[in-house]
């Protein structure tokens, strides 16, 4: 069974940066694409940065330039490097893997979620 599991999240102030892991366990056949999402208090759960199987990477409007997505293969991992934090991005950060497995199925699975705070 795949997992996925986060670390990273934490309390931090306006300006300041954090980093998000995530790593994925178990049996991959192909990686399609991991992504971070976050779900601020009151408001649903959206895409905050995507990463495909090419290396080919799509940001919400609200993180362009600030955050940077990137993976090491080797250790089925994704990084979300945050800068410039502001009070907004106060939410939870959740890992989403969409893969193949080998019996040839096109699957998703979450991680539990990591709370990250921004405020003085």
């Amino acid at each position: 069974q795949v997992q996925l599991v986060e670390s990273g999240g934490g309390k931090v102030q306006p300006g300041g940066s954090l980093r998000l892991s995530c790593a994925a366990s178990g049996r991959i056949l192909t990686m399609y694409s991991m992504g971070w999402y976050h779900q601020p208090p009151g408001k649903q759960r959206e895409l905050v940065a995507r990463i495909f199987s090419d290396d080919t990477t799509n940001y919400a409007d609200s993180v362009k330039g600030r955050f940077t997505i990137s993976r090491d293969n080797a250790k089925n991992t994704v990084l979300l490097q945050m800068n410039s934090l502001k009070p907004e991005d106060t939410a939870v950060y959740y890992c989403k893997l969409e893969y193949n497995d080998y019996r040839g199925r096109y699957l998703e699975v979450w991680g539990q979620g990591t709370l990250v705070t921004v405020s003085s």
